[in-house]
């Protein structure tokens, strides 16, 4: 098979890319390749759906600027094709004095981005507007809201098989070569040659990147996201979204409050290393993906840096009081019987060689590929933009 361009994974990077590349090039031949027999069957269908503002990004950052663009995008798109939002806001919550510095931090930060609307509280307003909250500062973000990301994803590749696109499912990627002419991929089910790859393959970007460019300095760590849901009894105590103050350190944001856009509210995740890059289970164990992680020399200096926080996520996981002490630093009233346990989420977090856990999106651009190889959250927000950026790349004769 003959194609223009080829991208890999139909998650909702990979959808966007094709929904704009599409739209740029209506007489051109592009195929999107799933492993899975859905789409958004990954990262994208077990996120927790959140529509972010842009708050948290370092100003100037690939992160920033597309999140604050793909926002727009979002819910311009959410408008045009009748799918469901709310734009319910948030409530980042400082628990005790050491976290107020970072919390203004956060603020500036935010104005920086251009948010609107950012409303710095005390805690007489904190108590106002969300009751069992503990806290003695917060900012509320009115811009943040949820979505079914899934149903986005459908829609994505409805318009592009609408447009000409081919959207190839249960296609494994296995190996390509690039010659003089052209990329020629193998997959399980077809052999394509094409002008132009785009790796979207999310936790397996890595592998995909290796396969094209040889060796990579950076690889997918997976992290797993362990959730509960509160029951119906409980959900009274949670009108927002709410956020701990997170650790600029840690390229995670700490458990926390998130309504859904079907109903119901989430708490979570945690962040523990997964013994497996789909390992959506505490049981789930791929040998060789384990020790690739383990033996990455970026992935030990983390451990070697981050061991008390990492065993704290552990223990977090095995330990239901453990999850419920870290929820009840922002509401008290919060139970072990209220929570019931939800699927779990698994993140690609990017790891150089030196140890940086990569904070800003990572996109190698090549002569006939570009890579994502680093898009974690809030990569489905930041979609429809990142997806822009790598078609404004695209340059076909």
């Amino acid at each position: 098979m003959n194609a223009d361009i080829v991208i890999v994974g139909g998650g909702i990077v990979g959808l966007a890319t094709a929904y704009h590349l599409t739209e740029k090039y209506p007489d051109k031949k592009i195929l999107v390749l799933e492993k899975e027999d859905e789409v958004a069957h990954h990262q994208t269908g077990n996120n927790s759906g959140v529509i972010h503002s842009g708050l948290y990004y370092k100003p100037g950052s690939l992160k920033a600027k597309n999140c604050i663009d793909g926002y727009h995008m979002m819910i311009q798109f959410c408008d045009e094709h009748q799918i469901p939002y709310d734009l319910c806001g948030k409530v980042v919550v400082a628990t005790e004095k050491s976290e107020l510095g970072r919390l203004r931090d956060l603020f500036d930060r935010g104005r920086e981005n251009g948010l609107e609307g950012l409303e710095m509280l005390d805690q007489a307003r904190l108590k106002e507007i969300e009751p069992h909250l503990a806290g003695i500062q917060g900012i509320r973000v009115p811009q943040t809201g949820i979505v079914n990301y899934k149903q986005v994803c459908q829609k994505l590749a409805e318009i592009i098989t609408q447009r000409g696109g081919e959207i190839h499912l249960n296609t494994l990627v296995q190996s390509m070569k690039e010659t003089a002419d052209n990329v020629q991929i193998t997959t399980s089910t077809i052999s394509v040659e094409c002008q132009l790859i785009i790796n979207c393959a999310g936790l397996y970007s890595d592998e995909v990147a290796k396969m094209h460019l040889g060796k990579l300095d950076t690889r997918i760590i997976p992290f797993r996201g362990e959730y509960f849901e509160l029951t119906v009894e409980a959900e009274h105590l949670v009108k927002h979204l709410i956020y701990p103050v997170p650790d600029p350190n840690f390229p995670f944001l700490g458990v926390h409050f998130t309504r859904m856009i079907g109903g119901g509210i989430e708490a979570g995740p945690n962040a523990v290393f997964a013994f497996k890059k789909e390992g959506y289970l505490r049981t789930d164990f791929n040998f060789k993906e384990f020790f690739g992680s383990l033996l990455w020399p970026g992935f030990q200096k983390v451990m070697f840096k981050y061991w008390k926080t990492g065993l704290g996520e552990m223990y977090r996981s095995f330990s239901k009081k453990a999850f419920t002490k870290a929820l009840q630093r922002l509401i008290p009233e919060v139970q072990e019987e209220h929570l019931v346990p939800a699927p779990a989420g698994v993140r690609a977090q990017a790891c150089d060689r030196t140890g940086g856990l990569l904070d800003d999106f990572k996109i190698v651009h090549e002569k006939r590929a570009i890579h994502v190889i680093n898009a974690p959250s809030p990569a489905a927000t930041s979609s429809l933009s990142i997806g822009k950026t790598i078609s404004d790349m695209v340059k076909l004769g």
